[in-house]
Parts: structure tokens; sequence; C-alpha cells
């Protein structure tokens, strides 16, 4: 009886272990997953020292014990196993398997990228967009003290066909999430890329569900324990058109052997507030999710594509037709999508790009541009250089296509990482480098510099001309800066002119005649010159 006492004591307290290392691990229980294999080695280890301890009395027993010696057989047939596992997974033996996860089609590049309004082109990256959530944060007296925001997102999407980064409040400490528990996380930050304009957007109902939360709201628990079998990537926080905040989250699907050959298979799609998921083959995600696969698995995939057609040792040592992308990448809005861009270089990194890729995020589609030039490194160089007295640091480059010329578009920060001027780099020519303060600005010096050069004869086909009888005329403050909005008579739209930029607009009142150059953007148009 009491042998019996002993082992359902010893069984409850394995199973108090066991749960409460699986409730804050969170292992998918896949084989596929190399988390469920140390649990597995885990469990049997915490069993056999419970089994030890029970006979400690009798030390030279626990050499002779057959118990112990399965056990240790077992912990390493498991660690055999894995390890094989592991290599029979890997590119050394399955070369042609991970060359061929890429279906890459060649395409022309001024077919397929044509030249955008400037409020499609996104001029933060996610440092900048961080600096202004916070800043924004600051002004917002009554959120302030219980939230903050949250920096490990600001995804980047396009909700209709804007480009903006998203990212939800998180509870600025456990005493603040005790305290607003029941209400949930009022709000999420959405910054527009293109105007750099910062919103909290204030919720009827709260977040509920979201990484800040600590129990079984905690997203990752709450997903877990719907699926437990499920090898979740990194989940990502979207908003639909509508502006209802959803997490997207990418299962993990493998197929090459145990742990080789990574993918996406499924995504379960959870609303943010109530928790309900939808889990849903990848093929048939919503065309409004626009993250489904992280820029650092498709940028390894490129990898496996350049550098593996000959075979995994002739990517070590021979390297013949090897290709790689090159040190960044960023993303472009194209068709309703986000795609990531980078360029394409040789493995001998000899500063020169070959060509560039559009990967899909949320389909896997991948187009290849065959267009020489420098590399980005190069042209960041170079837009550094035309303002090294102001020690601005450039960003990852942007390729649009400005006057039918691939060219790199740069955003240039000051030391406290706010942009603060732009420019546009000749990808093929890259000392042709233009600087503005505006984007349209910039372009227009950029096409200037281009004719001058000899390089096209072009100018930007976005700028219209406007000419009319001032009928309303009104002031704004934008993050510091006073805009004039103007109306026309005869006319329902709205031109926006910068004040810094365009001290004369001061001298119109109603009444007075007025010439644009503009831009046309999606509520108001932006104003390149004032006559």
């Amino acid at each position: 009886m009491k042998k019996i006492r002993n082992y359902i004591i010893s069984f409850i307290l394995l199973f108090i272990i066991a749960f409460i290392y699986y409730y804050i691990t969170l292992p998918a229980i896949n084989i596929h997953s190399v988390g469920f294999w140390f649990f597995l080695v885990l469990a049997i280890a915490v069993l056999l020292v419970i089994y030890a301890v029970k006979r400690i009395k009798k030390p030279s027993a626990l050499k002779e014990s057959k118990v112990i010696r399965l056990g240790i057989i077992i912990i390493g047939g498991i660690i055999v196993v894995f390890v094989i596992g592991y290599v029979l997974s890997s590119p050394i033996i399955n070369a042609k398997k991970y060359q061929n996860m890429l279906k890459v089609t060649t395409r022309e590049f001024t077919k397929d990228i044509k030249e955008i309004s400037y409020n499609q082109i996104p001029i933060l990256d996610k440092d900048s967009s961080i600096l202004l959530g916070d800043r924004k944060m600051g002004s917002m007296v009554d959120m302030v003290s219980q939230f903050e925001a949250d920096t490990n997102h600001y995804t980047q999407i396009n909700q209709n066909n804007t480009p903006v980064r998203v990212s939800p409040l998180t509870y600025a400490s456990f005493i603040k999430w005790f305290s607003n528990r029941n209400e949930g996380i009022p709000a999420y930050i959405k910054i527009d890329m293109a105007t750099q304009d910062t919103e909290c957007v204030t919720l009827k109902e709260g977040i509920k569900y979201s990484d800040s939360e600590y129990f079984g709201r905690n997203i990752y628990r709450h997903l877990r324990f719907q699926y437990p079998t499920y090898i979740f990537s990194d989940i990502n926080f979207e908003v639909d058109d509508e502006g209802t905040p959803y997490w997207i989250c990418p299962v993990k699907k493998f197929t090459i052997g145990l742990f080789g050959g990574e993918t996406v298979g499924r995504v379960v799609i959870c609303n943010a507030i109530t928790g309900e998921t939808t889990d849903l083959d990848v093929k048939d995600v919503p065309s409004w999710v626009d993250r489904v696969y992280s820029s650092e698995l498709l940028i390894s995939y490129y990898d496996y594509y350049g550098t593996l057609k000959h075979g995994f040792f002739n990517s070590i040592f021979g390297q013949k037709d090897c290709m790689k992308t090159t040190n960044g990448y960023n993303y472009i809005a194209l068709e309703d999508d986000v795609w990531l861009y980078t360029g394409v270089t040789s493995v001998n990194s000899d500063q020169a790009n070959v060509g560039f890729v559009l990967i899909n995020q949320r389909t896997m589609e991948t187009r290849y541009y065959s267009i020489s030039g420098a590399i980005e490194d190069s042209a960041m160089s170079s837009a550094e250089g035309q303002v090294q007295h102001l020690r601005y640091s450039a960003t990852f480059p942007l390729l649009l296509n400005i006057a039918n010329e691939p060219t790199y578009f740069i955003a240039l920060k000051d030391a406290s990482g706010l942009v603060k001027k732009y420019a546009m780099v000749d990808v093929q020519k890259y000392q042709l480098v233009a600087i503005g303060d505006t984007v349209a600005a910039c372009e227009k010096e950029y096409v200037k510099l281009l004719n001058t050069n000899g390089v096209s004869n072009a100018k930007s086909s976005s700028t219209l001309t406007k000419k009319g009888i001032i009928s309303k005329i009104s002031q704004g403050v934008i993050e510091g800066n006073t805009h004039y909005y103007i109306m026309l008579k005869g006319s329902n739209e709205i031109f926006d002119i910068p004040l810094l930029d365009f001290i004369n607009v001061v001298s119109f009142s109603e009444g007075d005649q007025i010439t644009f150059e503009y831009n046309k953007g999606n509520s108001t148009n932006t104003v390149l010159s004032v006559h």
C-alpha cells in the first residue's frame, strides 16, 4: 500500500512539474518541434531523479538498477534520433530541395514598378515609427500613465491602399495590467508612412488578447491551448480595412526531414478583442492580411535559391554562379500587398548588384529584375556624403521608378532618429544624387539632374498644375509644423501647403488668384510650388 502511495505521489509531482514547464515554455506537441524533444528528455530525466532519490539509501543499488539504465538508454536514443534527424534535414544533404523552395520569375522593371504618387511612398523605417509612436503616447495624457506603445511590433501593412505601420499599446507594468485587465488595451498606434501622421486609434472594446497579458489571455498561451500541435512562427499585429485589430499567426510546416525546409502551411487569424480564431490553409488567407512569411524566412529562401544551384559544397568552395541577397531589406507597397525588397549580388561582395527581388509577404510570389548597379550600401554612402556637414544617417533604400529610371529612394535621419531630408540616387550611376527637404522637391531636383547628365529626357509624371480663385483658406498644425489648407472655387479638392516650405502663402487670402504645382493625394493634394 505504501509503495502504491509513493507511486501516486511521484506521478502527481511529475505532473505538476511537467505542467508548470509546459505552461511557461509552451512547446508544441509535435515531432518537428525542437522544444518537444527537449521536453521529452526533461520529463524522463525528472522521472529518473525522482526514482533515484527514493533509493538514495542504497547507492550501490542505483548502479545496478535496470530502470536507471533503461532511462539513460532512452534519453541517449532520443538524442541520437534528434541529431540524425537534424543532419538529414540540413542543406548539406538536401541542397536541391532547399534550392527549389522558392519559385522565381524574371520580370521587366518598368512594367511592374510604375511611378507612384507620394502618398504611397513609405518614408519611415521601424525605428522612426517607434519614435513617432512614443511621441504620440507622450501627448495622450489619459493613457500614458497606464500604457506604452509596444515596440516589438509596428507591422508594416497596406490599409485601404495606404502604407501604414500599426502597433498595439501594452500595459506599462504588472500593476497597470492588474488594474486595467477587465477593460483591456484601449487603443493601437497607426502611423501613415508617407505623411508621418500618427494616430492613436481608440477602440469601442479593448484588446483582451496580446503578448502583454500574463495568464490565459496571453496570445501565445491562448493559441497553444487551442492548437497544441501547431508550431507557430512569429506572430504579427495587423488591422483589417475597417480598423479591427487581429493577430496573424503563421503555422510552421517542415517539408524536408524532421526539421528542414521550414515554410508556412496554415495561418490562424485571432481577433485581438474577442479571442475568436479562424484556422486557414495558407492559400486561403484573405487579401487584407499583409504579412504571413517573415522577412528573415524569405531572405533565407532566396539565399538558398542563389547559392545552392550547384550543390552545397560549391556554395562553400567553388561558388560558381552563386548569388546572395545584400545586407538589408525594405518594403514596397505594390498591388495592395506588402513586398519585401532586397538587392542581389555576387557572394564575392564586389559592391555591385546584378539585380533585385520583390517577394510578396502574403503569397511568397517572387519576382526578379535584372538591373545591374550600385549596391545599396554604396548608394547610402553617396547620400550621406551630400549632407555630411549635417551628419545625417541614411535608411536602407527603396527601389522606385522615377522618370522610368531605377532609383534608390533614401530617407536621411538626424541624430535623434527623425527624418529630415530625402535623397534619390540613380542605381546605375550612383554618383548622381539629389537631396530635398520634401519628397516632391527631391524628385524635382533628381529629374533635373537626370536630364542634365543625359540619363533621361523626362519630367515627373505625377506633377500636376492648378490655377483658380481661393474660396476657402484655413490653418492647421501637424507635428508642430503649420500647414495652410486651401480650396478653389468650383472644386472640392483640398491643397496642403506646409508653411515651412512656402512662406509666401501667408500673403494670400480668400478671393485671390493662385497657381499650384502639386501631387494628387487621397484626402489632400501635396503642393510643390505656389505662385
